[in-house]
């Protein structure tokens, strides 16, 4: 399933793919793809570009999206659920069951997820909301307590594989320090190494046995106040060996300014850190020839770990939309959606 991949994803420029992309995508080989909000019109063209993006590399490969709910949501109405911020949600539901609304949200986003052909979900969102936290992030959050957001966080999880969809882990080992938004600057953490680990690592250790997970790119000064996680051989380091996380990780989008460098240089600086794959999204061709070239083919470990993350897909457990959509309205008391 991923011998001779790549060790990178990959985004598309528009709605349908071009001869350019299709054969750039059948000679480099990437791991799979992102999609956006500009690839996207109705369900018809969504169906027909995964499948397309999957011909081209002759293989099942991953599709992956943001569909959060919120702002960050690339499926939108009339054709998709508009989703509450998640934050607002989980605050306006009662607390002993704010958990099975995350789970019931999740997996009517699968569903809608699957029935285009896309199969990861870049959620669920393990990051402390705190007072400081950029706007950027912040709504985006389940809680501020570590345990109020890994009951929702492994809610969101099971939601997504109950509907046959992978869930990605963000941002590992946690973004909710950031106070600058990583899409324009680096973001810098001066808490101290037992704080972190107390606090903002323990959503990551608890889901851990995630089979996927994307990096923060954020600078944690007690760890390596040189460079951010993302091309930190040290930050990777304590992803592995004290978060536990041994699943698929890649890098958050490295176009966004918060790395330095080209996409050569930071292709280069997030796989030597650790990072299995690296993310590029915004479909820029030459940008895309320079990761792939960098990149190569996916590293013995990164296969396997890839190999192992992408066994895990499933076809979806029976549900009735109609029922899950009642309980929801239950819980939360009709104000479902945004």
């Amino acid at each position: 399933m991923t011998e001779g991949a790549g060790a990178f994803f990959s985004g598309c420029a528009g709605p349908v793919l071009s001869e350019a992309e299709r054969r750039f995508f059948a000679e480099a080989r990437p791991l799979g793809f992102i999609l956006f909000d500009r690839n996207i019109e109705d369900p018809g063209q969504l169906r027909a570009l995964t499948g397309a993006l999957r011909e081209a590399v002759g293989r099942d490969a991953p599709i992956l999206i943001d569909q959060e709910g919120g702002r960050v949501q690339r499926m939108k109405p009339p054709y998709w659920r508009q989703w509450r911020p998640a934050l607002e949600q989980m605050q306006s539901a009662d607390p002993g069951r704010a958990a099975r609304a995350m789970f019931l949200r999740s997996r009517l986003i699968a569903e809608e997820l699957r029935a285009v052909g896309i199969d990861v979900n870049c959620a669920p969102v393990a990051d402390l909301a705190r007072r400081d936290t950029h706007p950027v992030l912040k709504n985006r959050c389940y809680g501020s307590d570590a345990v109020t957001v890994i009951g929702a966080a492994r809610a969101v999880a099971e939601g997504l594989l109950a509907g046959g969809v992978l869930p990605v882990l963000k941002h590992i080992p946690g973004h909710g320090r950031g106070t600058l938004d990583s899409h324009m600057t680096l973001p810098r953490v001066s808490a101290d190494r037992a704080t972190l680990e107390a606090e903002d690592f323990a959503p990551f250790r608890a889901l851990a046995d995630l089979p996927m997970a994307m990096t923060a790119h954020i600078v944690y000064d007690a760890i390596d106040p040189d460079r951010a996680a993302t091309v930190s051989p040290q930050a990777i380091g304590v992803i592995r060996d004290e978060i536990g996380f041994d699943g698929l990780l890649m890098s958050d989008d490295i176009s966004m300014q918060a790395l330095s460098g080209d996409m050569k240089r930071r292709t280069v600086a997030a796989l030597r850190a650790g990072c299995d794959a690296v993310l590029h999204c915004n479909g820029d061709m030459a940008e895309m020839e320079a990761v792939a070239e960098e990149a190569g083919m996916l590293s013995e470990a990164g296969a396997l770990r890839a190999a192992a993350a992408l066994a895990r897909r499933r076809p979806p457990a029976p549900a009735q939309a109609e029922a899950l959509e009642a309980e929801l309205a239950e819980i939360l008391k009709g104000d479902v959606y945004g």
